[in-house]
C-alpha cells in the first residue's frame, strides 16, 4: 500500500485540498469585493497636524502666487484642475515607477472628507516601493548605472543606505555630506560606494576629477566639468582652475584594505592646458568662499559648504531634480545645468526658501510641490475648440504629457495585471518576478543612465517592444491564477462591471459612455467561459497598447 493511501497520507492530502480551495475562495473573494464600488472607508486621517498642513498649503500658494503672476503677463489662462484618480497615477508614477493598483484606486475612492491628494502621500511616502524607486534615480545621479570596480564598489548597497535615508526621512543635507566625506569599508558604509565608484587602476586611488564634476552637477546644479581641459568659451565665466581646485577637496582621499580614508601626504596635481609639467592644485571653492569652514578634512569642509544653508544653488538642485521626478520634467532643463544668478523660473526661489527654512525635509519639499494647483491641474483644456498650446504647457499652465520611463512602463503592466498592490507586502516571488521582468525590459528598451529627462526616447520602439515582446502577452492572456484580466472575466457580475474594473485597473479612470458601451457589447459576445477569458485578455491587451497607457498626463 502506498503511503497516500494511509489514513496519515489520505489526511495530508484532505488538509492540503482543504488549504488550496480555502486559498482560491479566498481570492475569488477579494477579487470580487475589488469589483465593486467601495462600501467601507478607510481611515481618512492623512497624519499631519492640521498646522503643518495649512502651512504645506500656505507654501504652495506662494508657489502658485509666482506662476499666476507670470501666465498674467503672458496672456496665459491654466486649464481646470484634474480629477482625484488622475493626481493619483501621476503620484504613483513619480514616487513608485508604476500606477496604481485596483486596490489602491477603491482605497481613494472611498476617501471622505479629507484632502485626497495629502492622503495619498501619506499611503505612498512610507511605502518601501517610494524609498526604493527614489533611491534608484538619486544614485543615477551620484554614481550613475555603471558597475565600478567590485572589489571596493557595491552598487546594491549604496541604493539600499540611500532607501533606508529617504524612508527614515533623513534631512537632504546630512545624506549630501556623508556622501562627500564618506569613509569605512563600501560594505559596512555604503556611502563611501560614491567615492570609490571612481577608483582608479593602478593604485591611482580615486578619480579626483570624476567626483568634482559628480558633486558640481548632483548637489550645486553646475555643469563644471566642461572646463576640465580649457577654459570656457562663448561667455562662460568658468575656467579651468575652478574645475581643478574643486577637485582637488579629493586628493587626499585613499582606498586602502581598511576602506576609504584621508592621507593628508597626497596631493592633487594637474597640467594645465599650455603646460608643460604638472603642479600642485590647492582646493578652492568657485564662489563664496566666505562659507568654507576654516577646520576639517578637505573632504569634511567641502561637504559643509556645498550644503550650507546660505549656499542657495545646493537647495535649487534639489528643487529642479525632485520637480522633474515628479513632471516628467524639470523646471529649468537641463536639470543640471542651473545658472547661479538666474534669471530663475517662477516657483523655484519659493520652493528653495521653504526647504531652506524647513531643514532640507525632502518628504515636505514632495508634499508642496504636489500641493501645488500646477502639479493637480489638468493636462487637457475644458474648452475642446481651444486645446492646450505649447506655449501653455511650457509655461506650466497645463500639466505636461510626458512619455513614460522605461522602468514605469514596465512596473505600470505588471501592477495592471494585479488586481492587489504589489508592494513589500505582496508575496516575495511576486517581488522577485517584477525586479527581474522590469529589468529585463529596461534591458531590452535600453537604459539612457542618468535621469537627463531629455525626452529623447520614442514612442515607436517602446511601442514595437510592447506589442512584440513577452511583457504584455504575459501579463494578459488567460491565467486566472496570475493575471487580472481573466479573474475579472470570471468573478464580475456582469460585463459593465468588467470592463470598469479594466479601465480602473490599467487607466486609473473610469470608461467613457461610448468606451463602455464598445466593450461591454464585445463581451456580451462571449458565450462560453473560454471564449469570455479570451475576450478580456484581449481587452487587457487592447489598453496596454493604447497610447493614454504609455503618457503621463
Amino acid at each position: 500500500m502506498t503511503t497516500d493511501s494511509t489514513p496519515s497520507g489520505w489526511l495530508i492530502w484532505l488538509r492540503n485540498a482543504v488549504i488550496v480551495t480555502a486559498l482560491a475562495a479566498s481570492v475569488a473573494w477579494g477579487v470580487s469585493e475589488l469589483l465593486r464600488p467601495p462600501v467601507m472607508l478607510v481611515k481618512s486621517d492623512t497624519g499631519l497636524s492640521r498646522t503643518t498642513l495649512d502651512d504645506i498649503h500656505k507654501a504652495a500658494r506662494s508657489v502658485d502666487a509666482s506662476f499666476e503672476q507670470d501666465w498674467a503677463q503672458k496672456q496665459l489662462q491654466p486649464v481646470p484642475l484634474a480629477d482625484d484618480l488622475t493626481v493619483a497615477r501621476r503620484l504613483s508614477l513619480a514616487l513608485t515607477g508604476s500606477i496604481p493598483s485596483l486596490q489602491e484606486v477603491r482605497m481613494l475612492e472611498s476617501l471622505k472628507g479629507t484632502d485626497a491628494t495629502q492622503w495619498w502621500l501619506s499611503h505612498l511616502l512610507p511605502d518601501r516601493r517610494t524609498s526604493d524607486y527614489l533611491a534608484e534615480r538619486l544614485v543615477r545621479v551620484y554614481v550613475g548605472i555603471e558597475n565600478g570596480p567590485f572589489l571596493i564598489y557595491r552598487r546594491r548597497r549604496l541604493v539600499d543606505w540611500l532607501s533606508d535615508s529617504i524612508q527614515q526621512n533623513r534631512p537632504y543635507d546630512q545624506i549630501a555630506r556623508s556622501l562627500i566625506n564618506a569613509q569605512g569599508i563600501w560594505t559596512t558604509n555604503p556611502e563611501v560606494n560614491f567615492v570609490t565608484v571612481t577608483n582608479q587602476m593602478n593604485n591611482k586611488g580615486p578619480d579626483e576629477a570624476k567626483l568634482a564634476a559628480r558633486v558640481s552637477r548632483a548637489f550645486l546644479g553646475v555643469q563644471m566639468d566642461c572646463v576640465q581641459c580649457h577654459d570656457g568659451k562663448l561667455g562662460s565665466t568658468w575656467k579651468q582652475s575652478d574645475f581643478h581646485t574643486l577637485a582637488a577637496y579629493f586628493g587626499q582621499a585613499k582606498v586602502e584594505l581598511n576602506g576609504l580614508r584621508d592621507d593628508p601626504k597626497e596631493k592633487y596635481k594637474t597640467r594645465y592646458l599650455g603646460k608643460t609639467d604638472e603642479e600642485v592644485v590647492p582646493a578652492m571653492v568657485p564662489w563664496k568662499p566666505e562659507l568654507l569652514p576654516q577646520k576639517g578634512t578637505p573632504r569634511e569642509r567641502l561637504a559643509r559648504w556645498v550644503t550650507a544653508k546660505e549656499n542657495k544653488p545646493f537647495a535649487r538642485t534639489l528643487v529642479n531634480r525632485l520637480w522633474a521626478l515628479l513632471f516628467n520634467r524639470p523646471l529649468i532643463t537641463p536639470v543640471d545645468d542651473i545658472p547661479l544668478e538666474g534669471p530663475f523660473p517662477p516657483g523655484m526661489e519659493a520652493l528653495a526658501d521653504d526647504l531652506i527654512a524647513h531643514n532640507f525635509d525632502l518628504q515636505r519639499l514632495i508634499r508642496v510641490i504636489v500641493a501645488t494647483r500646477v502639479f493637480q491641474q489638468s493636462s487637457r483644456s475644458a474648452d475642446p475648440a481651444h486645446p492646450v498650446t505649447e506655449e501653455a504647457e511650457k509655461c506650466w499652465a497645463a500639466f505636461p504629457v510626458t512619455r513614460l520611463r522605461p522602468e514605469q512602463m514596465a512596473g505600470s503592466v505588471i501592477q495592471a495585471a494585479s488586481l492587489s498592490t504589489i508592494d513589500s507586502e505582496a508575496h516575495v516571488l511576486f517581488r522577485i518576478k517584477r525586479d527581474i521582468d522590469v529589468a529585463n525590459f529596461v534591458k531590452r528598451y535600453g537604459d539612457s543612465g542618468e535621469d537627463t529627462f531629455d525626452d529623447g526616447g520614442g514612442t515607436i520602439p517602446q511601442r514595437l517592444l510592447l506589442m512584440n515582446g513577452n511583457m504584455v502577452t504575459d501579463n494578459t492572456r488567460g491565467n486566472p491564477l496570475i493575471n487580472a484580466g481573466t479573474r475579472i472575466g470570471m468573478l464580475a457580475p456582469d460585463n459593465a462591471t468588467a470592463v470598469e474594473a479594466a479601465y480602473l485597473s490599467i487607466f486609473t479612470r473610469r470608461p467613457t459612455p461610448a468606451e463602455a458601451d464598445h466593450f461591454t457589447g464585445l463581451l456580451a459576445t462571449a458565450k462560453s467561459t473560454n471564449s469570455r477569458s479570451n475576450a478580456m485578455s484581449d481587452l487587457y491587451w487592447t489598453l496596454m497598447n493604447a497610447t493614454e497607457f504609455s503618457w503621463n498626463h
